[in-house]
């Protein structure tokens, strides 16, 4: 009865998907602004429903993930459908590709590798991954693009992945002590804004790599205190509109009594 549900859920799941095929390829015939659309044009389209998937992830608003990846998927169709057109790819190239890795990349699943933990899943991914791409370097995976902490935290990932990296979380530590008293003799002594950037950007790197190693996502952090910040200082504004001034007239002592109030109506994490 179980393996009978199974299977019946899996064929609805199916169908589901040959439903947004069919859909797509209606879209593409017949609606103009569908017919207009090339890889390039939706690019721009694509990052943005992916920060909006992002959004909804911080925000833990299931149904809004929900909403998201369904905004995606369509996405992901769409660029099947076009490359179907040229004759460079379909759908089932797609599926069978991402198949056909998955099934490589864990041959402690689907082979005879054995594995301890997720930490040599990882570096045995990341190993298959060079010989797959045929690099010369490890790094070279790492897309241009990418906003500088999370490339920062992915160059990181992918060099402790061919074991260049710290033993333990104290020793990255003391590598960020030594970075902040870099900066403050630069800026100390008057030094040139290239070598103050420069010494900025290697305490930042140092602070994602022991973020790392202390199992967060610097990234994930960052966004949280960004929203933090703007949750607090859209109250401080709201009291100040409600006493009738503008931020520029009060005192910072008066703007403190709310940033606190603000923190203190927090939820704890």
């Amino acid at each position: 009865m179980l393996i009978f549900a199974k299977r019946t859920i899996m064929q609805e799941k199916i169908a589901a998907f040959g439903r947004l095929l069919e859909i797509m390829d209606e879209l593409r015939a017949k609606c103009p602004w569908d017919q207009k659309q090339t890889i390039e044009s939706l690019r721009y389209l694509t990052i943005e429903e992916t920060y909006e998937l992002s959004d909804s992830i911080i925000e833990k608003d299931l149904e809004a993930v929900k909403k998201e990846l369904g905004d995606l998927m369509l996405h992901l169709v769409f660029y099947a459908k076009i490359g179907s057109e040229s004759g460079a790819f379909d759908i089932l190239d797609v599926l069978n590709s991402i198949i056909g890795k998955l099934i490589n990349r864990h041959p402690h699943i689907f082979g005879d590798v054995v594995v301890k933990d997720a930490k040599e899943v990882h570096d045995n991914w990341e190993k298959i991954k060079l010989k797959e791409k045929g690099n010369n370097s490890v790094l070279s995976g790492v897309p241009k693009s990418l906003p500088a902490v999370v490339k920062a935290y992915r160059i990181q990932e992918k060099a402790s992945g061919v074991g260049f990296d710290w033993e333990r979380p104290e020793q990255v530590w003391e590598k960020v002590e030594e970075e902040i008293r870099e900066l403050r003799e630069n800026v100390r002594d008057n030094a040139s804004h290239a070598k103050k950037e420069d010494e900025l950007g290697d305490l930042l790197f140092a602070l994602v790599n022991y973020a790392r190693f202390i199992d967060v996502n610097p990234e994930d952090a960052l966004e949280r205190t960004n929203r933090k910040f703007i949750s607090r200082f859209q109250y401080l504004e709201e009291n100040a509109r409600m006493l009738g001034k503008s931020l520029h007239e009060m005192s910072l002592a008066e703007m403190d009594v709310y940033w606190n109030q603000a923190k203190d109506m927090e939820q704890p994490l």
